[in-house]
């Protein structure tokens, strides 16, 4: 029923502009600076949710949904059910559960409460999920399915780590006071594979650089079951003339003396550990070494170890010291005679290429960067090549998946943008070459079972992430939905703009351009470029992007800029190489384009431009400030201020020795121009960093005061690369905003609005670390 009186279509009118004015005013609602950091109550997050959209176990129905609200669907006919009950192998595995805590039980003495941690604590399991190794009170037990636990080890007899079973489940492998031992499940009979471990010699374990440069951070384990379980291969490091260094804890709990930590950390020039290849048989505990001797002369590194698929050797990789050239190799277990296979070199240097693919007949598929792009290559097992896969000015990504009977692959790659990724296929003789993602931006792929569809959930800066359903060729079936952001009708947002420009010598650089918002373009905005700038790091890609940090900035007026520097562009071996020698030269050269580009639009306040980064941004942001003059302000983080002070394998990667290129650590240290210092430096970092050490940050602070040069100093106790503590992480995004409006004379007055509640996702803000 409507009424058509005066007074009641005046309250009608009256009502509907009181909605339209709260929705206004609810679209032009500002962040708070504790919004900005993901602190307290009414958090928000412009990340988004995803819509839940997933291939059923049987790999045929979608899953449609989360939790109890997850929904089949039918791909064809698109009818929707409700999941098959509980299967009987989610029945099977709970009833292996119990049946595995009352064995627990029955053998410890534990309750049931006690026994159900137990089991939950499986540190090992073999592949099929049979047998699993179980940690309780400092001891190892082993439990295969049907039989009762065997105690492994006790307490008593030293700590183990990095417990790995062999593929049979018959053994366990693990380190224990640097020594790498084995012991059988069957009946806990323990072998000691080494026993010349010791604070200087580290058996089956790697040591600080090689887990962080090489095998990857947090990763230590540095053996190799081969598939038959017969044999066990593994690295010995001689630490014995790697420096030391100390990082010290000033704030442990209970009492005010320090506490140190010293571990093993050689930088640039320094000796690096002697390295060793060792292939043990696991019955016998007798070891054959690789030979290595045609290396000795150039300080080698082995960066990968894999076996055959068949088991009769090992294959592994060998780098030079600078990392030059690279070798992949093989090694018979019982000779240690040694084979190359491939040979890769450059004039810079090799990166870490990752295994070989294996083939079922015995080839197998390489990764090289030779033609100065990332390509896959097919070999026979004897290093013959039987023909590049793929080629052309534009880089592979990662397989994503092998059909070997068919003789395709499926893969990523940067053919359509440097700043994008989308989904290729090929066929391994070379031909076939096929786009199946459309549109621009980053695309994730996830097939069915038989490859007959895939889900692309895709995203660019502009566009938040949607997923489609498409067939075996790319071609869109249905839009399963868009990613739900309610924080985007609540808040004033900017959004990104990609341009890509000129540097002063041509080269296309990709820059992205927030602006402040609202935004006027008769008025004149600082500008706020946050960058890392590493060697083949982009800080751009064509994703779905908008933290609260960079929308508070834009709402309180700054332009944010981003910045692709060739040597972090994507574009290639060749353009990272650019830079060889000469860290950050070329990178703020890029900058200072980019810088000069943005300010030439009469926007953008050349005099109130600043700069910021953390660990390789933090370097690129004091390098900026001692090298350049169109920086006010630069925030520095944990940044390395004289590439001597960090360690051999990254540092002489890019830069050699300082030995061979005294030229070039002298022209890239920051120390050396403290005295050119221009603007204000605000430098930051961990107390207890144990990668760039706090060194750099005294260093540098050192050579300003006897400069005579003035600059901010604030250190985090208890932190390491980065602040992690919640309370000082949100100190540091108060320091950094004050200082930004200190100095860039940037902010605006925030409203005081109701509360409201927090959005449904919530975005924790962190400084970026390396």
């Amino acid at each position: 029923m409507q009424l058509h009186t005066p007074a009641s279509g005046g309250v009608l009118a009256f009502a509907l502009l009181t909605v339209l004015v709260a929705e206004a005013s609810a679209q032009d609602r500002m962040l708070t600076l504790e919004q900005a950091a993901g602190r307290g109550e009414g958090r928000v997050s412009f990340r988004g949710r995803t819509p839940a959209w997933r291939w059923a176990p049987d790999g045929v129905h979608l899953v449609k949904g989360r939790g109890d609200d997850a929904q089949w669907v039918d791909v064809e006919t698109w009818e929707e059910s409700a999941p098959p009950k509980t299967s009987a192998g989610d029945g099977e595995r709970e009833s292996k559960r119990a049946e595995a805590k009352r064995a627990f039980a029955m053998l410890t003495e534990l309750d049931e409460k006690e026994a159900g941690r137990l089991v939950s604590h499986r540190i090992a399991t073999t592949e099929d999920g049979s047998a699993a190794v179980y940690e309780h009170e400092g001891a190892l037990w082993f439990r295969r399915e049907g039989w009762a636990p065997i105690r492994l080890t006790n307490a008593a007899d030293g700590e183990t780590e990095l417990e790995e079973l062999a593929p049979d489940g018959a053994q366990l492998a693990f380190v224990r006071g640097n020594d790498l031992f084995v012991v059988a499940t069957k009946n806990g009979r323990l072998r000691a594979i080494t026993t010349s471990g010791d604070d200087e010699t580290f058996n089956g374990k790697l040591d600080w650089v090689y887990q962080e440069e090489i095998y990857g951070r947090g990763r230590f384990k540095a053996f190799w079951w081969s598939p038959d379980s017969a044999r066990i291969a593994f690295l010995s490091l001689d630490e014995s003339d790697v420096h030391e260094f100390t990082v010290i804890d000033h704030i442990e709990e209970g009492h005010f003396r320090v506490k140190p930590e010293v571990s093993n950390y050689p930088k640039a020039g320094d000796p690096n550990p002697r390295v060793k290849l060792g292939i043990a048989e696991v019955g016998t505990g007798a070891i054959t070494w690789a030979d290595l001797a045609r290396y000795r002369s150039d300080e080698p590194l082995v960066v990968n170890v894999v076996w055959s698929p068949t088991g009769d050797r090992v294959v592994f990789q060998v780098q030079d010291r600078i990392q030059t050239w690279l070798d992949l190799n093989s090694a018979d277990p019982n000779t240690g005679a040694v084979t190359t296979i491939v040979h890769e070199d450059s004039k810079s240097w090799v990166n870490l290429l990752g295994p070989p693919r294996w083939l079922a007949d015995g080839t197998f598929l390489w990764q090289s960067e030779r033609t100065g792009w990332k390509h896959l290559y097919h070999y026979r097992a004897d290093g013959t090549l039987i023909r590049p896969v793929t080629s052309g000015e534009w880089a592979v990504g990662r397989i994503r998946h092998l059909d070997e009977e068919g003789g395709r692959l499926w893969f990523s790659g940067t053919k359509d943008g440097a700043i994008n990724s989308n989904l290729y296929r090929i066929g391994l003789d070379g031909t076939g070459l096929a786009r199946l993602t459309r549109g621009d931006g980053y695309h994730s792929a996830a097939f069915n079972t038989a490859r007959t569809h895939f889900l692309d959930t895709a995203s660019s800066r502009a566009t938040m992430a949607e997923v489609r359903l498409c067939d075996a060729d790319g071609k869109v079936l249905k839009e399963l939905g868009q990613a739900v952001i309610p924080a985007l009708d609540e808040y004033r947002t900017s959004r990104w703009e990609l341009f890509e420009i000129e540097a002063r010598d041509g080269f296309a650089l990709d820059v992205a351009v927030l602006k402040p918002v609202p935004f006027d373009a008769s008025e004149s905005y600082p500008v706020w470029l946050s960058t890392y700038s590493g060697p083949d790091a982009p800080t751009i890609r064509n994703r779905w992007s908008m933290s609260t940090w960079n929308q508070f900035l834009a709402q309180q007026g700054l332009i944010v800029f981003n910045v692709n520097v060739r040597t972090a562009s994507g574009k290639g071996q060749w353009t990272t190489a650019l830079g060889y020698k000469r860290f950050l030269v070329q990178e703020l050269a890029d900058i200072e384009d980019a810088v000069e580009w943005l300010v030439a639009h009469p926007w953008a306040d050349a005099a109130r431009v600043g700069i910021t980064g953390y660990s390789y941004g933090g370097s690129m942001t004091a390098f900026a400030l001692t090298h350049s003059d169109k920086f006010a302000l630069g925030i520095a983080g944990g940044g390395v201020y004289d590439w001597r002070m960090y360690d051999t394998i990254y540092t002489e990667r890019y830069m050699s020795t300082p030995q061979r290129n005294l030229e070039g650590y002298d022209e890239t240290s920051v120390l050396k121009a403290a005295k050119n210092l221009k603007g204000h430096l605000l430098m930051h970092c961990g107390v207890m960093d144990d990668n760039v050490h706090m060194q750099n940050t005294l260093q540098l602070a050192y050579a300003l005061q006897k400069a005579n040069k003035p600059f901010e100093l604030m250190v985090y106790p208890q932190n390491r690369h980065g602040v992690r503590d919640s309370d000082q992480r949100w100190f540091s995004r108060q320091m950094e905003w004050s200082t930004i409006r200190e100095h860039l004379g940037a902010g605006r007055p925030i409203p005081d609005y109701p509360k409201t509640p927090a959005s449904p996702t919530i975005e924790a803000s962190a400084p970026s670390g390396s």
